[in-house]
């Protein structure tokens, strides 16, 4: 197969399968050119998967299944027992804090750890990522930090570029709903609409913590263009079907120390298609709450 060979499957992909999938399939046939023309076996069979990934439904990959959903639903109940226990005290309101990386956090460190595989942890053809982040910020309130999570109009300016757009809903004291459009990228650009159901606490002035759950994630094809529209359920690619965040923040040592957990659910890997799906499926859970948590200590030295 030659690059002339290469070029004309690709525009039939583009004219004939979901645009989404066929941007993968091009960016990755100029690299594997090479190899094809050599017969590589592996590299044939790379080839050939691309465009049975871009030839499936879109119902494959639409809803997450009813195993998966119960085994998600499950994992999070879990830690948001932990979390209601932790922040019944301060004596551990923000868990591995210890003197040492206290330190490391002041001196301007962010700490990002995982509680699951880099890749997700597997469930019933999905997967689930659980990253946890820490940061100081000096000089910095817990009320300042409550404010700029509250602030939901200000999320484009505050967390650009990955925020395009935000707007609170509707608010009763401490329990919000929020919508926010998120712009990710990651060999693909994958744009997103999600509702999130959020409630603040406080265990004393100095102490507080969110809890935010999607209720809503669709996503957006052709944003800004003539044939922008929401995709369906039948329609969507399942990069991420649940997002749930964890904030816990503590106000001492002239600032503030922060925390943010993310559980998250993605569709699984088709077999044969990790080199090309797992770089973005891997990545942006990790990637989105480390550019989250350097965000929010930006905005806060303001």
């Amino acid at each position: 197969m030659n690059t002339i060979t290469c070029t004309v499957i690709k525009v039939e992909c583009q004219m004939r399968f979901p645009a989404l999938l066929c941007r993968l399939a091009g960016r990755t046939i100029h690299s594997m050119t090479q190899r094809i023309r050599t017969s590589q076996p592996s590299a044939r069979t790379l080839l050939y998967g691309v465009f049975l990934l871009a030839a499936a439904p879109g119902h494959l990959w639409a809803d997450p299944s009813p195993a998966a959903i119960a085994a998600f639903n499950s994992y999070v109940g879990n830690l948001e027992g932990r979390l209601a226990e932790q922040h019944r005290s301060t004596a551990a309101f923000v868990s591995s804090v210890t003197p040492e990386t206290e330190a490391r956090l002041r001196n301007g460190e962010l700490m990002i750890e995982s509680s699951t595989p880099p890749g997700g942890a597997e469930l019933d053809g999905a997967l689930l990522h659980d990253w946890r982040g820490s940061a100081f910020a000096p000089g910095a309130t817990a009320a300042d930090f409550e404010r700029l999570m509250r602030d939901f109009n200000a999320y484009p300016q505050r967390f650009a570029p990955q925020v395009l757009a935000a707007r609170t809903v509707t608010e009763q004291g401490d329990h919000l709903q929020a919508w926010i459009r998120v712009r990710q990228h990651h060999i693909l650009t994958v744009v997103m609409d999600s509702d999130y159901d959020i409630t603040f606490g406080r265990l004393d002035p100095r102490h507080g913590y969110s809890i935010s759950r999607s209720t809503r994630i669709a996503e957006i094809d052709s944003l800004g263009s003539a044939n922008q529209k929401t995709l369906s359920s039948s329609e969507e690619h399942g990069f991420l079907w649940r997002l749930y965040t964890y904030w816990s923040y503590e106000e001492r040592d002239g600032g503030l120390y922060m925390q943010i957990e993310s559980v998250s659910l993605s569709r699984a890997i088709p077999t044969g298609l990790g080199w090309a799906v797992r770089p973005f499926v891997a990545s942006v859970p990790r990637e989105s709450l480390e550019f989250t948590l350097r965000s929010a200590c930006n905005a806060l030295r303001r």
